[in-house]
């Protein structure tokens, strides 16, 4: 029976920035003694909801109350002395320090003037062994694994009497016993009657220690549900906002003609890196595009990093058209004719006091040798070729590339990796906000780049744009490749939903 008060609630909350409203009459309710999952994509709310309630950013309009009475929460320190603490996904404590100093700092207990070390240690002991923790309190934090440094940023938040806890990608770095252990010490706080505001990727273990959740999409609340109650299907079409009815828009595709006769260009075997992906299986034929689906930090990108050397593999081995090679870095990689367009265009693509050219011509510079300079002539040649062939705007070389749109930058870094003419081009979500001509244009190429027999791995968060450019669909869910589809004509995007969501509704 649902208690009819929250503990806390938000109601009509509305955040905007410069260009950009963030939030759009978002509400949130909190029950005590409830575990409440905040779910969406990127972009659809979650931190900036929660930066709000914690003080860190000031509401532009709606109300927050709390035990029945309005509060105004404008620093972080004030929404911890109204009890509501948050655990972040990179534990924010001093590993340098001892476990009793993370646990007490700021709030140290005071004996005739001094820090009264004794009473803090038997407190520290207390708290730790109600969530049955056994440790030395003396000890640096540093010198335990991550999912005990999780515990105690926990433990600190109770110890300022948390009402509200808030525990942000909190599984994010554990491993499957250490996961066990936080929902023991989860599923004990929500029997004291604690209210915890639970965000993570992992459908899963939302669906195992979650009692309901609420769904926001592009900075609006989409709606509250009790959790046992939404099939995961239905969750993730929330979630993406695309419903069971779309059909596939483009029925005579290049990339569905059989490529079972053509020879394998990448094969990747029980590779794997822990924390990231669990081991996978991955074939790629010359001339395919493999997409790669699944919801955010369901292990689509570390895959791909894998496969480009940026992250190291723990195990597994790569064969490259026969011949097992080893990627431990980009730089083997290229080598080996693979080239890697990653997501975050601004931290790893464009250099933005850099023009055009200089962008572009990066890659295949760095490919033959920086002692083996290309000439500028022959670099203005090159440049202008794909500014041709992408349409780049304005088509000006020397424009500094930070001065162009989104949509641009991306062209100008897949002119960057197409210069040097790979076998295998790795886009990890190409199209991600950009406009809708910039984004056709892009599916376009990659079909031309896939007819003349480059291999292509896409990974975006638009099924439909999946079904629209790939022969193969590999789907990941909480970091691990669960199945493979042949983008057949009957295949529709309920279809990779329902394996996304583990084949369940």
């Amino acid at each position: 029976m649902e208690i009819a008060i929250p503990k806390l609630e938000m109601k009509g909350i509305t955040k905007t920035f410069p260009g950009v409203k963030a939030l759009s009459n978002v509400s949130l309710r909190l029950f005590p003694g409830e575990v409440h999952a905040l779910m969406g994509e990127n972009g659809a709310g979650k931190s900036t909801l929660i930066k709000v309630l914690t003080g860190v950013y000031t509401k532009d309009e709606g109300t927050v109350t709390l035990d029945g009475r309005s509060v105004e929460v404008s620093t972080p320190l004030e929404a911890q002395n109204l009890g509501i603490s948050t655990v972040y996904q990179e534990v924010n404590l001093c590993t340098n320090l001892s476990v009793v100093e993370n646990i007490f700092i700021g709030h140290e207990i005071m004996k005739k003037g001094k820090i009264d070390w004794k009473e803090m240690n038997r407190r520290a002991e207390k708290l730790l062994t109600e969530l049955n923790l056994d440790i030395d309190v003396s000890k640096t934090l540093g010198s335990y694994s991550v999912a005990i440094q999780q515990m105690v940023a926990i433990v600190r938040a109770l110890n300022v009497q948390a009402k509200v806890l808030i525990l942000d990608e909190p599984t994010s770095s554990l491993d499957l016993n250490e996961v066990r252990k936080l929902f023991s010490v989860i599923r004990k706080l929500k029997n004291d009657g604690l209210c915890i505001v639970f965000i993570s990727h992992f459908l899963d273990q939302i669906y195992e220690i979650t009692d309901r959740l609420t769904v926001l999409r592009n900075g609006e609340w989409i709606g509250e549900y009790k959790t046992e109650s939404l099939p995961r299907y239905e969750l993730i079409s929330k979630m993406i906002g695309k419903e069971f009815n779309n059909s596939k828009s483009i029925t005579d595709n290049l990339a569905l003609t059989n490529k079972g006769d053509y020879e394998t260009v990448l094969a990747a075997e029980q590779l794997s890196k822990t924390g990231k992906i669990q081991p996978f299986n991955l074939e790629l034929r010359k001339g395919e595009i493999m997409g790669l689906a699944g919801l955010l930090g369901s292990g689509r990108s570390e895959l791909a990093r894998l496969l480009f050397g940026a992250d190291k593999a723990d195990s597994g081995t790569v064969r490259i058209k026969g011949k097992k090679v080893y990627l431990n870095s980009p730089k083997q990689a290229i080598a080996n004719n693979i080239a890697f367009s990653s997501e975050n265009r601004k931290s790893e693509g464009i250099i933005s006091d850099l023009s055009i050219r200089e962008n572009m011509i990066l890659a295949v510079q760095g490919r033959k040798g920086w002692f083996n300079y290309i000439s500028r002539k022959r670099q203005e040649e090159m440049v202008d070729e794909y500014i041709k062939l992408l349409n780049i705007n304005p088509p000006n070389p020397e424009q500094l590339i930070k001065n162009l749109s989104g949509g641009n930058q991306q062209k100008v870094l897949l002119a960057r990796w197409l210069l040097t003419n790979p076998d295998l081009l790795i886009l990890d979500e190409p199209t991600r906000g950009i406009d809708i001509g910039a984004k056709a244009e892009i599916q376009k190429l990659m079909l031309s780049l896939s007819e003349e027999g480059m291999s292509i791995v896409f990974i975006s968060a638009e099924l439909e744009e999946i079904l629209r450019t790939c022969s193969r669909i590999s789907v990941l869910r909480d970091h691990k490749k669960v199945s493979e589809l042949e983008n057949r004509e009957e295949i529709k995007q309920q279809d990779i939903m329902k394996e996304i969501a583990g084949g369940v509704g």
